[in-house]
């Protein structure tokens, strides 16, 4: 996640001082331990165009039980992870949802929730805030008809508005997640007021991943241009808001490019600022798949995020997140650990390497079969980046680990 409100402006206040456990001690950085999201069921009563579980709204057999669900949080809790974030499907559906919540704010684990929110009545945002939800995300796909389209259901973006302001409420920090695509761009502005007039802490735009039903939106994915032109736009929309003293902070994710983009358009102008927006992207390290950002879908499975469902490191109900996480035997994450030196491509030859971390595996192998290739959503040009290809490719390719036969 690229925060741009924080890197331009200072972080906003109240917005993110360090998590504490339940004795008051500081919880581990995100650096040492992975944030978690946990899919706790595939169920979803929406249709979304993108969504990379292919979520129906029907049972799903095998999925972790009330107890493997707390054994679960007792390992994450134990491995000091800073954060899980409850997703799905729709985390709503799961009717454990409240004493596995529950169950993780007695072990000091500090939980958030990824909802598409038309499930949430303020019944269900009384109990949230009282489980100790500190977070709930919205899906908010542009504004009314077009959000109702995206996620297949008329009448869904009132009922997720709703579920928004009943959190809201209740007095939980609460944001909107919005899938960054064409079919969305003309809303942007639209929804940078929403947000504003609703009082959300943040705004969250996300770039696709061609990854479940999402593989069928690489056409509906922004051009380079359109994607300058979004980052522009929300730069001046975070520092806008700021400067009135309003408290929301922009994000963007899943395209770490972001950052370099940020960077760049700053460092003639501002190179003192700029200095320290690299130094901190470079803290950061860009892509985060797993090293400082991992998933366990209903089933178990341990995954590098949400997107690589074809791909499983192992299975909670047979080994520790801990001991699967910490496996470098298993080739692929060997090479996420340290990425560097698999990459090909430009991202090889990128001198912003460090800041970005090659960007989506995922992406990359969905369009090119390679999972260390270039990634194609990367829309900066070599010209800027200062990528020399001399009329040679790059001969750094004997580690490719191959994901699909």
């Amino acid at each position: 996640m690229l925060r741009i409100t924080d890197l331009l402006c200072g972080p906003v206040q109240g917005g993110h001082a360090p998590s504490k456990r339940a004795d008051g001690t500081p919880q581990p950085s995100s650096a040492e331990r992975p944030v978690v999201i946990w899919n706790l069921t595939q169920r979803c009563n929406l249709h979304c165009l993108h969504c990379y579980s292919q979520s129906q709204n029907r049972a799903y057999a095998d999925e972790l039980t009330t107890d493997e669900g707390k054994r679960l949080m007792t390992d994450l809790a134990a491995y000091k992870i800073p954060m899980v974030i409850l997703s799905g499907g729709d985390p709503l559906f799961r009717e454990d949802l409240y004493a596995l919540a529950e169950y993780a704010r007695d072990l000091g684990l500090r939980c958030a929730l990824s909802t598409n929110g038309t499930l949430i009545d303020a019944a269900a945002a009384k109990r949230l805030r009282q489980i100790g939800i500190t977070y709930v995300g919205v899906s908010l796909d542009g504004i009314g008809p077009v959000h109702d389209r995206f996620r297949g259901m008329d009448g869904s973006f009132a009922l997720a508005l709703q579920g928004l302001r009943h959190c809201r409420d209740e007095g939980m920090k609460v944001g909107i997640r919005t899938a960054l695509c064409r079919r969305t761009l003309p809303d942007l502005p639209a929804m940078c007021d929403m947000a504003e007039q609703e009082n959300v802490d943040r705004l969250y735009f996300a770039h696709l991943v061609y990854a479940g039903r999402g593989t069928g939106l690489v056409h509906d994915d922004l051009s380079a241009e359109e994607k300058r032109g979004a980052l522009d736009y929300l730069i001046y929309r975070g520092v806008d808001l700021h400067r009135r003293g309003f408290k929301a902070e922009v994000t963007t994710g899943n395209n770490d490019a972001d950052g370099v983009y940020l960077y760049l358009k700053m460092r003639d102008s501002a190179p003192t600022q700029a200095h320290t927006v690299f130094q901190t992207l470079q803290r950061r390290g860009g892509n985060s798949s797993g090293t400082t950002l991992g998933c366990i879908d209903s089933l178990g499975h341990v995954y590098a995020d949400p997107f690589w469902r074809h791909y499983s490191f192992g299975n909670v109900r047979e080994r520790s997140f801990g001991a699967i996480w910490e496996d470098t035997t298993d080739p692929i994450m060997r090479v996420l650990k340290d990425r560097r030196h698999a990459l090909t491509g430009r991202c090889a030859r990128c001198p912003y390497l460090e800041l970005c971390g090659g960007n989506s595996r995922v992406r990359a192998e969905a369009t090119t079969g390679d999972l260390w290739a270039s990634d194609p959503a990367c829309y900066l040009n070599d010209e800027e980046l200062g990528i020399s290809l001399n009329g040679k490719e790059d001969s750094r390719a004997s580690t490719h680990v191959r994901v699909r036969g």
